[in-house]
């Protein structure tokens, strides 16, 4: 029965029990998470902020294999269950099929595309650049919240996506009512989940940051150089890293999914998140000048919270971005989450 169900609808052989497994933990984190938000015991709330916040993680996460089609076989299948999995997310504000458009074209185009340039707005405005980088210094991922609040107010301020603003009213009035009646019953549940949605954002933002040193382009715009970005693999893996949590005990990986495993999924972008450790170790082998050091991860994510607010430009060019990152000093990226499709 299993090995029929799988065969029609799973797209990969042997899929069809890790992703039930992890669709079912994400949803199981997630409301086992908010129960035991809601019993309002101080130990089981803290338990539950963190079931909750990894509950999203792999719901985030999901999502992108959906995005990619590495789930299903068929496209409207997978549709479906990336948009259920945003809801969980908490990234519905945007849609799925436009979150899946501007994640593909950062595959097709080698870059890194925003609908928003954060940075111009906040290089023109000093003071909410200067908020904006005290918050950053205190851990609060303020760049990620600005781009979700863009998110929220990009059908009402461009033309583009007017299209968009009844979806939007609808999703802002269902999101705020549960908001609303979660603090009714206790504003400290209420914190809980914005703690648990603040951990989601800063895990994927962590993530993101150092995978690559592309360019950072306009959605509705194009790439400096499109004929190298669409046709050079060899810029593409030389422009990517892999940021594992651990290489001694690869199951650590699975906290985010083996998403660390980032120059494989880019080499073969359909492979299953199951599999991707197999592909890279057969790919790269003991090749380490692609997998960055976990503390020198931290380190990066420390030392440089503050320059990723507006990043430096000149990481894109050369091998200095590689050079730092060895040394724990890269700048990265902000705001390129998946999850932000303006």
């Amino acid at each position: 029965m299993f090995n029929r169900i799988e065969k029609t609808y799973f797209r990969h052989k042997g899929g069809l029990r890790p992703s039930i497994f992890a669709l079912l933990y994400c949803q199981l984190a997630y409301f086992g998470g908010a129960a035991l938000i809601l019993s309002l015991n101080p130990v089981l709330m803290v338990m539950g902020t963190l079931a909750m916040a990894h509950g999203m993680v792999i719901a985030s996460y999901m999502i992108h294999e959906c995005g990619h089609n590495a789930l299903f076989k068929s496209p409207r299948h997978n549709a479906m269950v990336g948009s259920a999995l945003n809801w969980l997310s908490g990234g519905c504000y945007g849609s799925y099929e436009d979150l899946r458009s501007v994640h593909m074209r950062h595959h097709v185009d080698r870059a890194d595309v925003i609908g928003f340039d954060y940075r111009g707005y906040l290089a023109r405005h000093p003071i909410q650049l200067k908020i904006v980088e005290t918050l950053e210094w205190l851990y609060v991922p303020a760049v990620e919240f600005l781009m979700h609040g863009a998110l929220v107010l990009a059908p009402f301020l461009f033309t583009e996506k007017k299209d968009q603003r009844s979806r939007m009213i609808r999703i802002v009035i269902v999101r705020s009512s549960l908001l609303l009646a979660l603090f009714l019953y206790s504003p400290i549940a209420f914190v809980c989940y914005l703690l648990a949605y603040a951990i989601l954002v800063t895990i994927l933002r962590f993530m993101d940051a150092l995978q690559h040193n592309y360019d950072i382009v306009m959605e509705s715009g194009s790439t400096s150089d499109p004929i190298k970005r669409r046709g050079d693999r060899d810029y593409e893996q030389a422009h990517t890293f892999s940021n594992l949590i651990s290489t001694r005990y690869p199951w650590l990986n699975l906290i985010t999914l083996n998403f660390g495993y980032h120059n494989a999924h880019h080499s073969r972008p359909t492979a299953p998140w199951h599999e991707l450790p197999k592909l890279h170790e057969a790919l790269y082998g003991n090749k380490a000048d692609i997998v960055i050091p976990f503390r020198k991860q931290l380190a990066s994510f420390h030392k440089c919270r503050v320059a990723r607010v507006l990043g430096d430009s000149g990481e894109t060019q050369g091998n200095r971005f590689a050079q730092r990152l060895w040394d724990g000093s890269a700048v990265g990226a902000s705001g390129v989450s998946f999850l932000t499709p303006l």
